[in-house]
């Protein structure tokens, strides 16, 4: 489960990018694993949900979300689980710099 403490307020400017969405209504099995899932299901899923996003209004804001919160399951702005874990880990091994005074 999600941890929820990284989650924004409840304030409408924060959730209406959600009610333009492409994906709003669909079957959410499109985007989030069922339990079990492998290969070659896993990638035929994750693409058929990237193929939503990529015609989404809302697709970057979906995405920024997703890794704010460091969403932990789904596709989220055409991006998978893995490709987020993966952006955020090189985000942790990068040094951070200082603005020169």
């Amino acid at each position: 489960m999600a941890d929820v403490s990284r989650l924004p307020a409840a304030v409408v400017e924060y959730w209406d990018w959600q009610r333009h969405a492409a994906c709003r209504g669909m079957d959410l099995a499109v985007f989030f694993h069922p339990d079990g899932e492998r290969e070659p299901s896993r990638g035929r899923r994750v693409d058929g949900a990237k193929q939503v996003c990529a015609s989404c209004p809302v697709m970057t804001a979906c995405r920024d979300w997703a890794r704010s919160v460091q969403e932990p399951y789904g596709v989220w702005g055409g991006e998978s689980e893995d490709e987020r874990r993966t952006l955020l880990a090189r985000r942790r091994r990068e040094p951070r710099t200082t603005p020169a005074a």
